[in-house]
């Protein structure tokens, strides 16, 4: 939907720049539009107020010398980490990244879920005995209790189908959701 109206990489760093938040912002793409926005993309990322990105699709050795180059830029190096990935890939896997790990809570889409799976606990539990990164997990959280018992075991909570379908609807949906998650975070 966002490439049908006109974003863009360039485009999405100057919304973030406008919106000069306090939040750290982590840039979520595919490695092609971080490419094609040119040598110094994670500067200007950087420079626009980004902490830090997240590359679904290049896995830890897939391509040492683009992985080299989003390893040493201004940002953190966010790796992801599936429920089914073995304990020393794990181990691999934190390794190479940096800021906190994003730990895929299921299998399967994304979007929204209707509960949190019965083996995420230990699944944390392990990903935690690999590395001192934190550990953040998503996928499919979509309401208040999620995201609860997400809090409870992981160091954050990543939002975002759910986030997607109330920007969709209106601004006061995403403020509504955000207060939401925000409170059952709190309790």
């Amino acid at each position: 939907r966002a490439l049908e109206k006109g974003m863009t990489f360039d485009r999405s760093l100057e919304l973030l720049e406008r919106a000069a938040l306090r939040t750290p912002v982590v840039i979520f793409s595919y490695l092609n539009p971080i490419l094609a926005a040119g040598p110094d993309a994670l500067t200007r990322a950087r420079d626009a107020g980004a902490a830090g990105i997240l590359i679904t699709d290049i896995p830890v050795g897939a391509d040492p010398e683009r992985e080299e180059w989003l390893g040493a830029g201004p940002l953190d190096f966010i790796r992801l980490v599936a429920p089914t990935t073995p304990l020393p890939r794990m181990a691999e896997i934190a390794r190479h990244g940096s800021g906190f790990v994003y730990l895929i809570s299921r299998l399967g889409v994304t979007g929204v879920s209707e509960s949190v799976p019965a083996h995420l606990p230990e699944t944390v539990r392990r990903l935690r005995s690999t590395t001192t990164l934190p550990v953040c997990v998503g996928f499919g959280i979509s309401n208040g209790a999620q995201a609860r018992s997400v809090g409870k075991i992981a160091d954050g909570v990543v939002v975002g189908s759910a986030l997607v379908t109330a920007a969709g609807k209106s601004a006061e949906a995403v403020l509504s959701l955000t207060r939401t998650l925000r409170t059952a975070l709190d309790e």
